[in-house]
């Protein structure tokens, strides 16, 4: 069996108009076929959102509703095309990778399918997603408990991630939809390629972790690692959740309420959204 991390894969990422997967509209889109002893294959696009971008979003990506709206094609035909695109993949068996691909942008897409085509993502694509690579539930779970870098980094955002792993990081390119889908297949290359190296051959950084699990990602075949990951998001969610459930531990973060998803990589949609579109 080759491993995982050595197979083809479509890597994907989107840049959108806000945080939320459930609002948000997709301005671009990045598609990118790596790895497997075949040529890298990229295909990108830029649509118009048809709605006005928040001021937060536009600062990420750059691409302002004025320039969207004259470069980009219609919502509808871009979100076609992208639908028809991924499922060429899926059926030919290609895992689809992504930073957060399971946490964002999956449910972006599944969002935009149900907007503009008319069903859901897994209905288009006419099969369960089964091969799914979360380059972020993988490094959460292969070296957790990591710090935050600063302030502004994240532990676990693209390029902490990136950078753990030795990789180059160009804040310039950073949070374009080619770059970041880019570097998420190399993490997951590097990832693979640790978990399947003898441990003492291990980076000094990954022997010197107080807790290692790169174990749990070698000898699977991708739906085998698919279905752990289903396990470890929610195993993160809950543990997370209930941290900010806990005063003494979430301080001024303290939500006694909180209520963190735990499905993945694809989520229902909140019953009140739900309500109002049917409205």
């Amino acid at each position: 069996m080759t491993p995982w991390h050595l197979q083809r894969m479509a890597a994907l990422d989107f840049e959108s108009s806000d945080k939320d997967a459930d609002t948000a509209r997709i301005v671009t889109c990045a598609l990118i076929l790596v790895n497997g002893g075949i040529p890298t294959d990229t295909r990108t696009w830029l649509l118009n959102p048809g709605i006005p971008m928040e001021p937060g979003a536009i600062a990420v990506h750059g691409i302002t509703d004025e320039y969207a709206a004259e470069h980009g094609m219609p919502a509808e035909q871009g979100v076609a095309e992208i639908a028809k695109a991924i499922s060429e993949e899926v059926a030919a068996g290609v895992p689809l990778v992504g930073h957060n691909i399971g946490g964002y942008d999956l449910n972006l897409l599944d969002r935009e399918c149900r907007r503009h085509l008319g069903d859901s993502l897994e209905g288009i694509v006419r099969q369960p997603l089964t091969r799914v690579i979360d380059t972020m539930v993988l490094d959460r779970q292969a070296a957790p408990f990591r710090k935050r870098v600063s302030e502004k980094q994240g532990p676990y955002q693209m390029r902490t991630t990136a950078e753990t792993y030795g990789l180059p990081w160009d804040e310039e390119q950073a949070h374009g939809a080619e770059y970041d889908a880019l570097m998420s297949a190399r993490a997951a290359y590097k990832m693979g390629a640790i978990a399947h190296t003898p441990h003492r051959q291990r980076p000094d950084w990954v022997l010197a972790l107080r807790t290692n699990r790169f174990n749990s990602l070698r000898d699977v075949t991708v739906e085998e690692l698919h279905q752990r990951q289903i396990g470890w998001y929610r195993e993160d969610a809950e543990r997370y959740q209930a941290w900010l459930r806990n005063p003494e531990k979430a301080k001024e973060k303290h939500d006694p309420e909180a209520v963190i998803t735990t499905e993945w990589p694809l989520r229902p949609i909140p019953a009140q959204r739900e309500a109002g579109e049917a409205s």
